[in-house]
């Protein structure tokens, strides 16, 4: 999915909205406030965005989260470039048709990962599937971008799909989509120590999810009540742990559906501006130049979109300031 906004510098909000509580042990849990976005114009569809924001831009190398639906909506994405990240598409419900420039086609459903390697650069677009009347479908997910580090953001892009096999660990059941969690693997390739899953845990009961101490973590809530080591965390809140604990603790007051993110934390500096992923606003200049001027269809940087009906999404302008890493 693409960030839509005119000015994407506005994905940074105001410090004060990550609420810090610290849990029995000491360590400080972050709320972070979701902020809400319109994506594709006046009938847009909205997402509520909890990554990146002042308060913190990485949960290890998760730089982006958006949280949609349940919502019977039109999507309509067209053809956008990517650079220097992994998008990760999660559907609650509905289906959304994928293509890429390299060659890529498919439907993304409910319970399944589709994983887009943007690499050196790659366009795609999303539309979602019509019901057999022809109405919008209920369409409810989450959109998610991993940053790939430096040694592998300049790799040839790919796109993989998985559907990961559902188990029960304690009272919660569990989907693997990224990384390694209970011992229970997903075989998709990224390039950081990381962790994706969702969790589905009926009410009243409490799940201790063993996590790498070394790791830092996030919970999106999806549904339900939820507090995460003794910090309640609302409906499409992220609820954020740093490092320094090998085991984390969420309860379900009533049935909760929530996704658990983590990792090593990156260690380097980013510039994320619009679509694109660099390292200082040079590269980002670049990058959206390279971009404007293969609107035509011309093959570059981000290949020719083929089997979309419409026209690619020109990138905003850029601020009149440089952009600064962060992270």
């Amino acid at each position: 999915m693409s960030n839509l906004e005119k000015d994407p510098l506005e994905l940074l909000v105001r410090e004060d909205e990550a609420d810090e509580v610290p849990d029995a042990t000491g360590r400080t849990v972050e709320i972070l406030d979701p902020r809400e976005v319109p994506l594709g114009g006046p009938r847009a569809m909205g997402v509520r965005r909890t990554l990146p924001q002042r308060a913190r831009s990485l949960i290890g190398a998760w730089c982006f989260v958006d949280h949609y639906g349940p919502e019977a909506v039109e999507m309509d994405v067209p053809p956008h470039p990517h650079t220097g990240l992994q998008t990760v598409s999660w559907l609650f419900s509905g289906e959304i048709e994928h293509r890429d420039t390299v060659g890529s086609h498919a439907i993304i459903n409910p319970g399944e990962l589709n994983l887009m390697t943007a690499g050196r650069g790659i366009a795609h677009s999303e539309v979602s599937v019509p019901s057999v009347t022809g109405a919008p479908r209920m369409l409810h997910g989450a959109q998610l971008w991993i940053a790939l580090p430096d040694s592998a953001r300049h790799r040839e892009p790919f796109f993989e799909n998985f559907v990961p096999q559902p188990f029960t660990f304690g009272s919660a059941t569990v989907r693997v989509f990224i990384g390694t969690l209970a011992g229970v693997s997903s075989p998709v390739r990224v390039f950081t120590e990381l962790i994706g899953a969702q969790l589905e845990i009926p009410a009243g009961a409490t799940v201790v999810i063993p996590v790498l101490s070394g790791h830092e973590h996030g919970v999106l809530v999806d549904a339900g009540d939820v507090t995460v080591d003794g910090t309640a965390a609302p409906v499409s809140h992220l609820a954020y742990v740093p490092p320094g604990t090998d085991a984390l603790t969420i309860t379900a007051t009533t049935d909760a559906r929530l996704l658990l993110i983590g990792g090593a934390p990156l260690g380097e500096q980013i510039v994320m501006w619009w679509n694109f992923i660099g390292r200082d606003h040079d590269e980002i200049q670049r990058f959206r130049d390279e971009w404007q001027a293969g609107l035509a269809q011309r093959p570059g940087r981000f290949g020719v979109l083929n089997g979309y009906d419409g026209h690619p999404l020109p990138a905003p302008q850029l601020p009149p300031i440089r952009l600064k890493p962060r992270g």
